[in-house]
């Protein structure tokens, strides 16, 4: 994780996910970008809009775009009193979730903000939005203040790909963690359609990585497991879920699964989730 993106809603005052991904990228050493992304005025052009109102629109997206560059050296300057090194700053006019996701493609982590009242905050937003990005997300809820990176984190594992792709995604943050713990679950068959032996082990994996871990059962059927892996993780302590989104079909009501949805939704601490 050497390249972090977070995405800037307002870019006035930075919210408790910037101030995360700057906590974060200290940790790591890591580059920190910001992105502010406005919608383009085509895009949210009324069908039967007036030659008027397109021209309010395209001046109300200039002088967004024209505010959010002009604070380029202030979220430097606020950056690197926070540890962080490294920045930039990007302003980009499009569709939130295709424009994150090409730059995405030079960066290893995003991070958001769920904030029901943000235009991309809801967590069925947050889903879409993850599906097209291709990268780890980290989700901070948007009503809380966490003031260090990780140092309880508790994975959630089951055997699927992922959750294998999302724990290995976070080991750079297990390494710097005080605690891990692997909550297990029922267990997937990780490569279907072929045999392994020995079967591959999660926690020998972590190990190989100088990551050791606690293991805690999580025993719930499907429509509980979020809420199940939410409670264990209280138990343990953590301020910080590691999990993989779970798909469905991108057309249904909501993009993932049971278990991702209710951890999207009532998570208290950030998530990193891979799809």
């Amino acid at each position: 994780m050497r390249d972090i993106l977070v995405h800037i809603s307002r870019y006035a005052n930075w919210t408790g996910s910037v101030e995360y991904a700057a906590r974060i990228a200290a940790a790591l050493d890591a580059s920190l970008t910001g992105a502010y992304v406005y919608p383009s005025p085509l895009y949210m052009m009324p069908p039967y809009g007036s030659p008027e109102l397109l021209s309010a629109m395209m001046e109300h997206a200039q002088s967004m775009e024209e505010g959010a560059l002009r604070v380029r050296d202030t979220f430097a300057a606020w950056a690197a009193e926070r540890g962080v090194t490294r920045t930039q700053w990007q302003v980009a006019e499009g569709y939130l979730p295709d424009t994150l996701g090409q730059i995405c493609n030079w960066h290893d982590l995003l991070v958001v903000e769920r904030d029901p009242e943000l235009l991309w905050g809801a967590p069925q937003a947050l889903a879409t939005l993850m599906l097209q990005v291709g990268v780890p997300c980290i989700v901070v809820p948007g009503d809380g203040r966490f003031e260090t990176a990780p140092r309880r984190i508790a994975l959630a594992w089951n055997g699927a790909p992922e959750a294998a792709r999302a724990i290995h995604a976070a080991i750079p943050l297990l390494r710097g963690a005080d605690e891990v713990f692997l909550l297990c679950g029922d267990r997937r068959d990780l490569y279907t359609g072929a045999g392994f032996k020995p079967p591959f082990s999660m926690t020998e994996h972590l190990a190989q990585h100088g990551v050791s871990v606690q293991r805690r059962l999580v025993d719930a059927d499907d429509e509980e497991a979020g809420t199940a892996l939410l409670a264990v993780s209280a138990e343990c302590g953590a301020d910080f879920l590691v999990m993989g989104a779970y798909g469905r079909s991108r057309f249904s009501e909501w993009a993932f699964g049971g278990a991702t949805r209710q951890v999207l939704a009532q998570a208290p601490m950030p998530v990193l989730m891979r799809h």
